[in-house]
Formats: C-alpha cells, sequence, structure tokens
C-alpha cells in the first residue's frame, strides 16, 4: 500500500473508533451511555492498535502529526532519514483521514446527535476540552502527555532507520511498526487513565483538529461553536511533547 494513502486510513479508522467509543458513552439513548471513563480510555487503545495493525507495514503508522514531526527530527543529518517533504505529506494524509472519521461518527450516531440536547457533549465527540478552563495548565498536560507518549515508542524501536523495512516507493518507515503494536496500545491506554483527566488527552493533533473541523462545517442540530479558542492548545502542545522526547532520544545517544 501507498504509506500516505496508509496514513490516511489508518487515521480514518484511528478517529472512528476513538471518537466513536466517545460518542457511544456520552451521547443520548445509545447502548453504552454512561458507561465510563474506563470504556473511553480502552476504546482509544483499541483504536489505536486496529488504525496502527492497518497502516504500519507500509507508512510505520504514524497517525500523528506531533509523531511525524519528532521522527522528522530525530532523523535529522541521517542518510535516507525521514524527511520534512515526508513528515509534510504524512501529516496532509493523517488531517484527511481525521476529517473523514470525525464525519463518518457523526453519520454513523446521527439519530442519536438528534435525540439529545447536550451541545458539550456533541462537541466532546469530536475533539478535546478541559475540565478546568487555563490554556497554559493545558498545554502543559499536552505536553508532558505526548511526550510519555512518544519518548517509549522512540525507546522501544530498533534505533536505525536501516532496520525498518521501506515502504513501495522508498519512503522511511519509522515508527510504530517498528516497535510491535500492542505496546503502544497499551502505553496510550495508560496515558488517558493517568494523564486524561485534564484535558481528556489529545496527545495528537490530527486527532483533535480533523474532527474539529469536521465539526465546525457538519449540520449537527443543537450544535455549540467548534472552541477555536483552545484549538491550538491540543496542536502546539503534543507537537512540544513529541519534539522535546525526540531531542532528550537523540541527547542520550539512543539513535
Amino acid at each position: 500500500m501507498n504509506p500516505y494513502l496508509a496514513e490516511f486510513l489508518g487515521t480514518l479508522i484511528l478517529v472512528l473508533l476513538g471518537n466513536g467509543v466517545v460518542a457511544n458513552v456520552l451521547l443520548a439513548k445509545t447502548k453504552g451511555h454512561n458507561a465510563g471513563w474506563i470504556v473511553i480510555t480502552a476504546g482509544w487503545g483499541i483504536a489505536v492498535f486496529v488504525g496502527a495493525s492497518i497502516s504500519a507495514e507500509a507508512s510505520g503508522a504514524h497517525l500523528n502529526p506531533a509523531l511525524s514531526v519528532a521522527i522528522f527530527v530525530a532523523e535529522i543529518g541521517k542518510s535516507g532519514g525521514f524527511s520534512l517533504a515526508d513528515a509534510i505529506r504524512y501529516i496532509a494524509a493523517q488531517m484527511a483521514g481525521a476529517i473523514l472519521g470525525g464525519a463518518l461518527v457523526y453519520a454513523f450516531y446521527r439519530p442519536h446527535f438528534n435525540a439529545g440536547d447536550d451541545a458539550d457533549a456533541k462537541l466532546a465527540c469530536f475533539c478535546t476540552a478541559p475540565n478546568i478552563r487555563g490554556s497554559a495548565q493545558a498545554f502543559f498536560c499536552e505536553v508532558i502527555g505526548t511526550f510519555v507518549l512518544a519518548l517509549p515508542i522512540f525507546l522501544m524501536q530498533k534505533p536505525t532507520i536501516e532496520n525498518v523495512a521501506a515502504s513501495m516507493d522508498g519512503a522511511p518507515t519509522l515508527g510504530l511498526g517498528a516497535v510491535g503494536l500492542f505496546p503502544v496500545a497499551v502505553l496510550v491506554f495508560g496515558i488517558g487513565l493517568s494523564l486524561g483527566g485534564t484535558t481528556g488527552y489529545a496527545i495528537n493533533p490530527a486527532r483533535d483538529l480533523g474532527p474539529r473541523i469536521a465539526h465546525a462545517l457538519l449540520p449537527i442540530r443543537g450544535k455549540r461553536d467548534s472552541d477555536w479558542g483552545y484549538a491550538w492548545v491540543p496542536v502546539l502542545g503534543p507537537i512540544a511533547g513529541a519534539v522535546a522526547a525526540a531531542i532528550l532520544y537523540r541527547a542520550v545517544g539512543a539513535n
């Protein structure tokens, strides 16, 4: 499979299953209504596993612009490393998949979106928000959460890009495909359980911004604004956290 198609499809499935479990728990008259935080965090762990499984061989299963940027930083100066052009193309594919994934969640749960009047719950089916408002603290939480995601991925993977199979068109595939997928799914589950209570642990700009764009565009009954004043936090926070992990990884000589 083309690596960019793999990133598109993997991110689409990630968002469909991940935001889908949020919708199942939060929306009115669903079978999973009020099932709670454990269900949401478990669902996101499974979403990561499935999305990564279908894309790992072709693209390395980044599925996350913060990881793509961090892998670019980790590979700077390496012959045949993951280039800025690679990162930009990966991110474009991830964003397209995330927007479509968010739209599919709405299409799937449309009667339940129509059945309730809680505009905040409807927005939460697309994107994250802090339970206690405060952008500085939320930014800090997203930085730390994504650092805890990215650093173990770097430390678990084989250290050189030569040990990772190239995709069909020669694009490098450094990413989740190099480490085994189950540990990363468990890592995401653990981040949700331990660090997700403040901001909803976006830890992925595409997972938040893509569905947020879908929310803004879709004709959702009784929807509120898309909280654009907060939207920069789950974009820049994860990127900062992942880049910090990449810099530490390089500094300790792990690569």
